[in-house]
């Protein structure tokens, strides 16, 4: 009884709201009150941004309004989450440099060849909704999870896996988007003295480029964060 009574002490000091925790929350909530404030703050109706934006579209280089606030308008912001996602892997490789899942290869070659006859498809799937985003819905993010679906299908098949050397691949795509991204930033910069102001002529190409590299290394953060690090190979269960 006494140890039980031990332990039961220990838990209530586990579960106990310490000072930091509190401060954590108060933050916390005086955050998500002025989110919402402000929020609420928006006058009524006004589309202001959405004509400013729309009215602009025949210089952004793409018909879709979506692609073009998140590639034109508001370049950084995508920068910046394209650079999140690969800090998001590095994260996990810095806590875990190997997946905590073991990968073997399934008792039936069923899985394994119907993942490789959708190989194709899937690809040809995500290169077309990449070029899509330019005028409809889509882009580099709908490819890419099109991608790490795929990945996960190779993963799971253990397909991939026959050859270590495949999962050296991976490292680059990573950072291939966000190589590309900075690459057209940093000319941008030199050539028109502004980031990411892309000139009306050239701005579809430079986003499709920008968009196809992101498709690749969003793809494979993706499958990587699924597997939890980077992944290995055993025979045992």
């Amino acid at each position: 009884m006494r140890d039980l009574r031990v332990l039961e002490h220990h838990h209530d000091d586990d579960t106990a709201m310490t000072p930091p925790r509190l401060i954590i929350l108060a933050l916390s909530v005086l955050m998500v009150v002025g989110l919402a404030l402000a929020a609420l703050s928006f006058p009524a109706g006004d589309a202001r941004l959405a004509t400013l934006a729309m009215a602009a579209l025949p210089q952004s280089g793409v018909l879709n309004p979506v692609t073009a606030v998140l590639l034109n308008y508001r370049g950084y912001d995508t920068l910046l989450e394209v650079a999140v996602l690969l800090l998001a892997i590095l994260g996990i490789w810095a806590v875990a440099p190997q997946a905590r899942i073991w990968i073997r290869r399934p008792d039936t070659p069923v899985l394994a060849a119907f993942v490789q006859l959708l190989l194709p498809l899937m690809v040809v799937v995500a290169g077309y909704l990449l070029w899509l985003g330019a005028d409809e819905p889509g882009g580099a993010f709908q490819g890419g999870a099109v991608l790490g679906a795929l990945g996960v299908l190779w993963v799971a098949a253990a397909v991939w896996l026959s050859n270590a050397r495949r999962g050296n691949l991976l490292r680059p795509l990573l950072g291939i988007g966000l190589a590309a991204f900075i690459t057209a930033a940093v000319a941008l910069l030199l050539a028109r003295g502004s980031l990411l102001e892309y000139p009306s002529g050239q701005a579809k190409t430079i986003i499709l480029i920008i968009e196809g590299a992101a498709l690749f290394s969003i793809g494979a953060t993706l499958t990587l964060l699924f597997v939890g690090g980077f992944p290995r190979r055993s025979d045992a269960p």
